[in-house]
């Protein structure tokens, strides 16, 4: 067996892998009691026990998981559409791409602040609702408790990315595919049902994933247009860290992130498997209809 490629990757990919692990063993590890920033270390369960019991994690747990989902979802599904629409021949369509894509280059946390100009009390919205007679008052839309601005945010800020994916996984369809299902007299639903969205799982999974765990772990967005009543769980790790020292607790509060993040992304993978085509799709006229 020759070793030099795997030799070869040593200097990278160790370097990468000792970095991580090294960081990732100090957060299991303080969450445990170990690595205290603030007095003795001791290993111990207290910590995690404690932020267990704690009902205002849970009210965190809810509200991120509630704000990524309705956010990958919202990111997703929009994202299809818009992808078959670009298939085909659209005026201006390089500069359509351009706008698209233009939420990538704007940071996290401008992309809080102009949507906050824009649903503020005497935002844009609010003034423009008003001024077509629609609402009598301005509507309280910022910071809202259930995080309807952060899932706007989330949608918003990563159609793009699942865009550039989902796109990438139609254009690789085969055009006979197609062909066949027209001639067959399916419906666009029918095309949609049965060889676009099969034939882009994988895509539509890398996308998902992507999209729900950076949700998850978003600071930016809950820290600026976030509810006043619930945190989010990096705001609350942020908080329990840095205004109450307490970095034990806030380890714990970073190993549920992941952990979310882990079972979302194994959920995300079997719920979406099912509709997979894992070969060749076979085009009859009664399935297709």
């Amino acid at each position: 067996m020759n070793l030099k490629p795997y030799l070869l990757l040593i200097p990278g990919v160790g370097t990468i892998t000792l970095l991580m692990g090294s960081a990732l063993y100090v957060v299991v590890a303080q969450s445990f009691g170990m690595f205290s920033m603030m007095g003795e270390s001791n290993p111990t369960v207290e910590y995690w026990v404690t932020m267990l019991n704690d009902p205002i994690l849970w009210r965190s747990v809810s509200y991120s998981l509630r704000t990524s989902i309705l956010g990958t979802l919202g990111a997703v599904m929009l994202a299809y559409p818009i992808a078959l629409w670009l298939q085909k021949e659209v005026p201006g369509k390089p500069a359509i791409i351009g706008v698209l894509r233009a939420p990538m280059f704007v940071p996290g946390l401008v992309a809080a602040f102009l949507l906050m100009n824009v649903i503020a009390y005497h935002g844009i919205f609010n003034e423009l609702l008003l001024l077509l007679g629609v609402i009598d008052k301005p509507m309280r839309l910022a910071n809202d408790d259930f995080g309807w601005s952060i899932v706007v945010l989330q949608i918003w800020k990563n159609l793009p990315f699942a865009l550039i994916l989902i796109t990438g996984a139609i254009a690789s369809i085969r055009t006979d595919l197609l062909d066949a299902a027209l001639d067959l007299g399916a419906t666009r639903w029918s095309r949609f049902k049965s060889v676009i969205f099969p034939l882009t799982i994988p895509a539509l999974q890398a996308a998902s994933i992507l999209v729900f765990i950076g949700a998850l772990g978003d600071f930016s967005f809950a820290a600026v247009a976030g509810s006043r009543s619930s945190y989010s769980l990096a705001m609350l790790m942020n908080i329990t860290a840095t205004q109450y020292y307490e970095w034990e607790n806030s380890a714990v509060i970073a190993m549920v992130i992941m952990i979310l993040a882990g079972i979302s992304a194994v959920v995300l993978t079997l719920m979406t498997q099912p509709f997979a085509t894992r070969k060749k799709p076979v085009i009859h006229s009664e399935a297709i209809k």
